[in-house]
């Protein structure tokens, strides 16, 4: 049954007895030490009364005479009352009694000690006698010469000290009820704190959960980012590490050195998210090479947690999903479906042609259907050949001849200049699909856009040091306020193109040339627009590329 009770309920209850037993030991501690003060202070005073009286001559004198007690005895009655003690016991060095309370014990021997007296010292105990338990002080009566004449014992019953300590037991047990009840009201606000805390669960469960969260914490293939609302990171789990590029090593959320967002090397657009802590759904953010699919919530407990009746906000929980392989597919779909409508151009032009050598046949024109054909053949050919020599990559120059062929299909010309050859070798095709596919992509759309005559430039400048891809086109260029912005996941200047990625409703425009920027960053290369060094009037791009490092070793 223990085991099914709750922290709170466990904490209550040793509370208690831990406050009951401190009020029982602070209790009985006081009353032991009210008894002592009591006897003390009873001691002293019994003291006073004795050495007052041994100083009296009268008591000297008739310890001369033949019947002291004649003359002591209504003294120390006198003496008794006004002292408020029990007994006051003048006796000869031989324990003869001169004075008692009862006179039927006056002449018997004194119960008691004697010998530090006779010995000229003070001296209190507690022991019993005729009247029972007391507190008594025995002074000698010394006379000139310091021989010891007489002894005086002035004493109380312990059942009168005992009255008087009753009388500040009332104090005693007013105070330990006191501590009862203030550490029970204690007890049972944190209990309850404790309680709505957490959530009525018992330590077993809790380690149970625990086990349970940091498992699932740790086997999910999603990255998981908890944030406090310090801005703190409160914790991170392997594949939040491994997409964030951080170490993998858990956060303390205990610890005063948790690190900020601000400490992380974070993309700024994830950074931006974070410490807004704002609520995301399935937001796409672009880091140094990888895609990322972003959700982020508060982290809210139950009402009633910190004292508060509306639920307690303890910062927001962010799960990371990698979308990386999903683009790579899409792009090389995408580039699959470019060469597609390269072949679906070229099939046009091929159909258009060759009506057109038909027609000239069929008038009967058969030498300029022929020098038609031909001319037409060395200029396909001329392209095909000065691609497939200078370009030794074979999807890429299939790239390159599709975009050719697009180009012509929409009134454009698309000029290829090649300098040098093996610069491609050891870059990856994938990345240099996606860099070219998508600059030439936007340079047509900007071509077409514009007057004519429409035109594209693409310059491929290899050799051992790198590759430098150059793409010009003759349309309306670039503003130069925007130029850091059309980098962005989800910014586009074409019409209905800018809106936030990953929101609901977000424009499909505005990926290319972020997935561009992501695949050169990959490459670890540079990338630049600008309009005053392009002689067509358009944006001019250029990306740079060094040798990857699998090249330089195999060198």
């Amino acid at each position: 049954m223990i085991r099914r009770w709750s922290i709170a309920r466990r904490l209550f209850v040793a509370n208690l007895l831990f406050v009951l037993a401190l009020t029982a030991i602070v209790g009985t501690a006081a009353f032991l030490d009210a008894r002592d003060r009591a006897y003390n202070d009873a001691g002293q005073r019994m003291q006073a009364v004795a050495a007052a009286i041994a100083a009296n001559p009268l008591v000297l004198q008739a310890a001369g005479t033949p019947n002291p007690s004649a003359t002591l005895q209504p003294y120390a009655q006198v003496v008794t009352a006004n002292a408020h003690a029990d007994f006051i016991t003048i006796m000869a060095p031989d324990r003869t009694r001169w004075t008692h309370p009862n006179p039927d014990e006056i002449g018997k021997p004194y119960i008691g000690t004697i010998d530090p007296a006779l010995r000229g010292q003070t001296f209190t105990e507690v022991t019993a006698g005729t009247l029972g338990p007391s507190v008594r002080t025995i002074v000698p009566v010394e006379d000139p010469s310091g021989k010891v004449r007489a002894l005086v014992a002035a004493g109380v019953t312990v059942r009168t000290v005992d009255v008087a300590v009753s009388a500040r037991l009332t104090a005693i047990i007013g105070i330990s009820l006191a501590m009862l009840a203030g550490g029970s009201l204690a007890s049972w606000l944190l209990g309850r704190y404790l309680r709505s805390v957490t959530r009525g669960w018992g330590p077993e469960q809790l380690a149970q959960l625990f086990a349970y969260y940091e498992s699932v914490l740790h086997s999910v293939r999603e990255g998981v980012v908890l944030i406090d609302t310090g801005g703190r990171v409160v914790m991170y789990n392997d594949q939040a590490a491994e997409l964030l590029g951080l170490e993998r090593s858990d956060v303390d959320p205990a610890a005063e050195a948790a690190p900020r967002l601000s400490d992380l090397p974070l993309d700024p657009s994830l950074h931006r998210l974070f410490e807004s802590g704002r609520t995301a759904h399935d937001e796409i953010h672009l880091t140094g090479s990888r895609i990322l699919v972003v959700n982020q919530a508060p982290a809210v407990g139950p009402p009633g947690m910190r004292g508060r009746q509306r639920p307690a906000v303890f910062g927001t929980v962010a799960t990371l999903r990698d979308r990386t392989e999903i683009e790579s597919l899409g792009s090389e779909l995408e580039t699959m479906k470019t060469l597609s409508d390269a072949l679906r151009a070229q099939t046009h032009e091929h159909a258009n042609r060759l009506h057109t050598i038909v027609s000239l046949m069929e008038l009967g024109r058969t030498s300029d259907a022929l020098d038609f054909a031909t001319k037409d053949l060395e200029l396909s050919q001329q392209l095909t050949d000065h691609l497939v020599a200078s370009v030794d990559e074979p999807v890429l120059s299939a790239l390159i001849m599709g975009k050719s062929a697009e180009a012509h299909e929409r009134g454009a010309e698309l000029t290829v200049t090649v300098t040098g050859g093996d610069g491609l070798q050891g870059l990856a095709v994938q990345d240099l699909v996606t860099i070219l596919g998508n600059l030439l992509d936007n340079a047509l759309d900007a071509a077409a856009a514009a007057p004519p005559p429409r035109k594209v430039e693409l310059g491929i400048d290899s050799g051992p040091e790198g590759t430098t891809f150059t793409v010009v086109d003759s349309g309306h260029g670039i503003d130069p306020g925007i130029v850091d912005d059309v980098w962005q996941y989800g910014y586009s200047t074409k019409a209905a193109g800018i809106g936030q990625a990953g929101q609901p409703g977000a424009p499909s425009r505005g990926v290319g040339l972020a997935l561009v920027r992501q695949a050169v960053q990959r490459l670890g290369g540079t990338l630049s627009i600008s309009d005053s060094t392009s002689a067509l009037g358009g944006a001019f791009f250029r990306v740079v590329l060094p040798v990857p490092d699998s090249r330089k070793e195999a060198e």
